[in-house]
């Protein structure tokens, strides 16, 4: 049978990718890694897809004089690889909406909060700031607004006394790795199916908690 084959992109260390890659290799693991694309040629992530045989592509936004070249070049160049999906892990870069629009549906992107709560950047900033009692990551369906799109999994844990910076970005780099993986191989095993105006796990829509325990 036939993997499901993921796209990864990155624009940095690329701890979520290994653990991509960790699950990866079980037997029983319904994805493979295709392709792992980056906007920065020097970043670690690149490193580690290359140690473990996995094709690699980079177009350095420098070089675009706007969005849409950039787009435009990213979009010809995945036309010559075989994927089934996008996932956005620790990409830096906002897609536009043409792009978006030409892999409606296919692009799931991980952000470090429990959404809809602080889409954007200074996540662990604004939970302590705000002293809220948990705080997570969560897996979205990509659309045209930032970290907007339809929840389609999160995982928490509960923000203690003594917890600072470091700590919850430990904690929550520790709930990510968990998190990416699970999502995609319960998409690729068609358990979860992606639609901008509906998610279906295991056959029903829009559940009232999509919590992933662990």
């Amino acid at each position: 049978m036939k993997k499901f084959k993921i796209a990864v992109f990155v624009s940095g260390n690329g701890s979520n990718l290994q653990a991509l890659i960790d699950v990866s290799k079980n037997l029983d693991c319904p994805y493979e890694i295709e392709l792992v694309f980056s906007n920065n040629p020097n970043v670690y992530a690149l490193k580690r897809a290359s140690q473990n045989n996995i094709p690699t592509l980079t177009l350095d936004h420098k070089n675009f004089k706007n969005r849409q070249e950039f787009d435009l070049s990213l979009s010809n160049n995945l036309k010559k690889i075989d994927f089934d999906l996008i996932v956005l892990a620790g990409f830096m870069r906002i897609l536009g909406r043409e792009f978006i629009k030409t892999y409606e549906n296919k692009i799931i992107n991980l952000h470090p909060s429990l959404l809809p709560k602080y889409p954007g950047l200074n996540t662990h900033e604004k939970v302590l700031e705000n002293k809220d009692k948990f705080h997570g990551a969560t897996v979205h369906l990509v659309d045209e607004g930032l970290d907007t799109g339809k929840i389609i999994g999160f995982s928490k844990f509960k923000v203690e006394d003594n917890d600072n910076y470091d700590s919850l970005l430990a904690k929550t780099h520790e709930i990510e790795h968990k998190l990416l993986p699970q999502i995609c191989s319960l998409i690729a095993s068609k358990k979860i199916v992606l639609h901008k105006e509906n998610i279906l796990i295991n056959g029903k829509s829009d559940q009232k908690s999509k919590e992933i325990i662990f």
